[in-house]
């Protein structure tokens, strides 16, 4: 016979939830940032986000893993031209209108390491 223990509640720090969450944890409300969240919690969130979660995701202000990501860019091509803090969704968006020769520069030095990052997987596959 074996005994049966409970199953324990995995629960995560804020900012650890906030990060899986894709939000910057200063921008969300009060309650989330004093509490612990549940990995049910969680899993709600992102079935269902309420509004601000929705807002936030929409509007910003964004992580800097976010904008990169917004961007096609590195997080440190985005340190390297001095965007080291959130930037909003209309920031972002601005940028990319403008198209900056440091963010086409960033975009093709990204691109290129995705290609190579490509073609060493491939290499590895073929010598197995």
């Amino acid at each position: 016979m074996t005994s049966s223990k409970p199953k324990s509640i995995q629960t995560m720090k804020p900012e650890t939830a906030a990060k899986k969450l894709g939000v910057l944890l200063s921008a969300t409300p009060a309650e989330f940032q004093a509490g612990v969240v549940s990995r049910d919690e969680l899993n709600e969130l992102q079935a269902k986000p309420p509004s601000w979660l929705a807002d936030l995701r929409r509007n910003g202000p964004h992580p800097k893993q976010v904008v990169a990501a917004k961007l096609g860019v590195s997080i440190s091509g985005l340190a390297r031209n001095g965007i080291t803090g959130p930037l909003t969704t209309a920031e972002i968006d601005a940028l990319k209108a403008e198209n900056p020769d440091w963010l086409e520069r960033e975009r093709s030095i990204q691109a290129e390491n995705r290609k190579e990052a490509l073609r060493l997987k491939e290499q590895q596959q073929q010598q197995r």
